[in-house]
């Protein structure tokens, strides 16, 4: 069972913001990143260019992970 989210900090093309995630997708999330070369941050960029404006970016990330790790 999750425990409650966590909030940790990004910097998203030089703007600060807060993501609440549960620990397992924080840590799911940073494996992705580091499997591909890439800071945390621009991945989190990535995703947050790519996500329609009725999506926060915390539930873009966890489908993000979600369907990462589906296609494993």
């Amino acid at each position: 069972m999750s425990t409650r989210p966590q909030k940790h900090s990004l910097t998203l093309k030089g703007h600060r913001t807060s993501v609440s995630l549960e620990p397992e997708f924080w840590k799911a999330f940073r494996m992705i990143a580091e499997e591909e070369h890439r800071p945390i941050n621009d991945l989190a960029a990535e995703i947050d260019a790519s996500r329609g404006t009725d999506v926060g970016l915390a539930s873009a990330i966890r489908v993000y992970v979600l369907k990462r790790w589906m296609n494993r």
